[in-house]
């Protein structure tokens, strides 16, 4: 039996080996036939009210959902915020059902209804979809709007908004968009605390009343339902639905910059640089440049081997990803090119982006790149035709972007059509290397000089400067220059002092804290302890239970998460040990670093590196310390876990922090101190 499997396998081989000597791989295999599409006629009713229904039956499984859509104008909002909040409020609540009858019921029910200022989808088992269609249309056509629930949400929003305001991305994101087109156009407005604040809850009651109206509507019903019966439920629920003319406003023309530029936005904190390169275009899904615009952007950053992504990602090693996208829009679009960099290599991140934008218009498509991208458009395009929602969407495509009627039965025609000429020409003809806004969030510490000085094609960038608004504004101070005499030692010296003299902290042996910290809404006790002699506790609980705790008895120690014990790592100890005592900054460690004076809150403030990944902020005027801030990895990404520290208060003559802000990632906890001790509180059991 052994000799027939050696036999066997021999025999595969030297079979494999005959066939690939007859492999010809200088000359690349024949495209195959395109597909021939067959898609699926959705059935179609009409309503009085100008609402429109597509329904495509889907027999399958027995599912049902329903999508509807409100096919309006951009909207230019007078408060930006007003259409945020107007999703947010419905479905929470109707005039027939409280928020938490509305909801139990969908729950028990095993469905999914979700709303907002333009749209609303239900989906749920076929047997119960008639009631959910019912509870979608109750939601979306009879919502009460509370004044309760209109606080909720406005402070739910302030709170994301000043989330937002500490993530790069978000920032470079509404900073890029507000540079194209315009803070007064509707894809340029972004929505600020400010804006919000003057939200009433007649404002928003207005814009549902304004522009939740059917005389843009379509409606998309799909799955496992008869088109008759689906049109008699939707008939009668949306009955009701009045027809009002949504207001309309002429919209502003973005337009491109007059030369190429760099519009750096300063984020202190940033770890890494979002860079958007981009220029507005006009194109349209029924312009004949469509598809070969469609080819040319997976091209140049459209998929994982484009242009962009081997350049950035797998040649030089500067990103994770680095995409590009050329919008298609009756109303506005844009080209842009984003990803997300280190510090150190922003510069030159920003010069292969220009490269890649000036060789997809200077060079000819290789013709295996140019095949390899259609054939994989071809098998995507069929494989989404598994899905039958997709029948309904491409109708509704047709209905609101005017298209032909075989617009999708000649996709794959018109894409197999495009040329490599073609490529470079709407290349050419939309991305613009003269005219590009070269959008940049991140550290102007690490990276403005770099910039300042980056050159391309013998032609030096300028760089202009904006804030998170998109307002322009004169280069920030990153930093001065430090003053002779000031060592970490004068800077430690002048923050012992501030908090009580060396005296004074030199007689405590032990300190105690005990605080509440918030985080997302729940209250978690806290309790801190620390000795002189480098032992310390940390442990927060909520409702009793102990949900983390941190013991260090100067030389060894553990964490305890949920109950699960878990012993220090070599690398712990040592950050432990570092870290140890009541006052570290009563002696200068020689790896401490003065790096420089730059402005934190709105203060000058001197940067200690007390480790490669960790630096400590102390206000130049009071002494005190203001700030912590460590890079840590994690998932392949750097995060910044940061602390801020406030309202100092006097305890028996040394001054405490009572108030502490610990930002992890995007993660904020607000620690309030109720009881601070010194020397009263702490026993040697609190270390074992």
């Amino acid at each position: 039996m052994m000799k027939l499997r050696i036999l066997a396998l021999l025999f595969c081989g030297i079979f494999t080996t005959a066939i690939q000597a007859q492999i010809d791989r200088s000359t690349m295999p024949k495209s195959g036939e395109l597909p021939e599409i067959n898609l699926g006629e959705p059935d179609r009713y009409s309503f009085k009210n100008g609402l429109e229904l597509l329904v495509v039956e889907d027999h399958k499984l027995p599912q049902v959902n329903a999508r509807l859509v409100i096919d309006n104008k951009p909207i230019i909002e007078k408060k930006p915020g007003t259409a945020s909040l107007l999703s947010s409020m419905l479905g929470t609540g109707t005039e027939n059902m409280s928020k938490d009858e509305f909801n139990e019921e969908i729950d028990f029910l095993g469905a999914n209804v979700s709303l907002s200022s333009q749209s609303a989808y239900a989906s749920s088992l076929k047997r119960y979809f008639k009631r959910v269609l019912e509870l979608m249309a109750d939601g979306a056509l009879n919502p009460k709007f509370t004044q309760e629930n209109f606080k909720a949400e406005k402070d739910k929003l302030i709170e994301s908004i000043k989330s937002s305001q500490k993530s790069a991305s978000a920032i470079a994101g509404r900073v890029s968009r507000a540079l194209a087109y315009g803070k007064d156009h509707p894809f340029g407005q972004f929505t600020t605390i400010e804006s919000v604040k003057d939200i009433t809850l007649d404002d928003v009651k207005n814009m549902y009343r304004n522009y939740f109206s059917p005389k843009n509507a379509y409606m998309v019903v799909v799955g496992d339902i008869k088109s008759r019966k689906a049109k008699r439920w939707v008939k009668k629920y949306f009955k009701k639905w009045k027809e009002e003319v949504p207001p309309s406003e002429s919209l502003p023309e973005p337009r491109n910059v007059q030369f190429t530029q760099v519009n750096l936005v300063d984020m202190p904190n940033a770890v890494q640089s979002e860079i958007y390169v981009q220029n507005t275009v006009d194109l349209e899904k029924n312009d004949a440049d469509y598809f070969p615009v469609l080819v040319a952007n997976q091209i140049l950053g459209g998929s994982f081997g484009s242009y962009l992504n081997m350049n950035l990602r797998e040649d030089k090693g500067y990103t994770y990803g680095a995409r590009s996208r050329i919008g298609a829009s009756k109303y506005a679009s844009r080209f842009y090119a984003t990803a997300s960099v280190r510090n150190a290599v922003t510069d030159s991140a920003v010069v292969e982006f220009l490269r890649e934008v000036n060789h997809i218009r200077d060079s000819i498509v290789k013709p295996e790149k140019l095949e390899d991208v259609k054939s994989k458009f071809a098998g995507n395009f069929v494989m989404n035709l598994e899905d039958k929602s997709t029948i309904a969407k491409y109708a509704l495509n047709i209905e609101t972007n005017d298209l032909p009627e075989d617009f999708y039965k000649n996709y794959l025609k018109k894409i197999n059509a495009v040329t490599a000429e073609d490529v470079q020409r709407v290349a050419k003809k939309y991305i613009k290397p003269e005219h590009l806004q070269i959008v940049i969030a991140g550290k102007g510490a690490d990276i403005a000089e770099p910039l300042e000085n980056m050159t391309y094609k013998e032609k030096t960038v300028p760089v202009m400067y904006y804030n998170k608004k998109a307002k322009k504004v004169d280069k920030p101070v990153f930093s001065k220059e430090i003053p002779e005499g000031v060592t970490v030692k004068t800077v430690y010296d002048q923050y012992i002092e501030a908090i009580g003299g060396r005296e004074a902290v030199e007689k405590v042996n032990s300190m105690m804290m005990k605080g509440n910290a918030s985080v997302q809404g729940m209250s978690i006790n806290m309790i801190m302890k620390r000795t002189v002699d480098g032992k310390s506790l940390m442990k927060m609980t909520m409702g009793g239970n102990v949900l983390n705790k941190v013991v260090f008895d100067g030389e060894d120690g553990y964490t305890m998460t949920r109950g699960q014990k878990m012993e220090m790592s070599e690398e712990q100890i040592k950050e432990q040990k570092k870290s140890a005592g009541l006052f570290p900054e009563l002696e200068v460690d020689e790896e401490h670093k003065l790096e420089a004076i730059v402005p934190v809150e709105g203060e000058d403030a001197y940067v200690v590196s007390t480790a490669e990944d960790a630096k400590a902020y102390y206000s130049v005027e009071s002494g005190l310390k203001i700030m912590d801030k460590k890079t840590v990895k994690q998932g392949g990404k750097e995060i910044v876990n940061k602390g801020k520290f406030e309202n100092y208060q006097e305890i028996k003559g040394i001054k405490v922090p009572m108030k502490m802000v610990r930002e992890y990632g995007p993660q904020t906890i607000n620690i309030e101190m109720k009881e601070v001790k010194f020397d009263e509180g702490v026993s040697a059991s609190d270390f074992e």
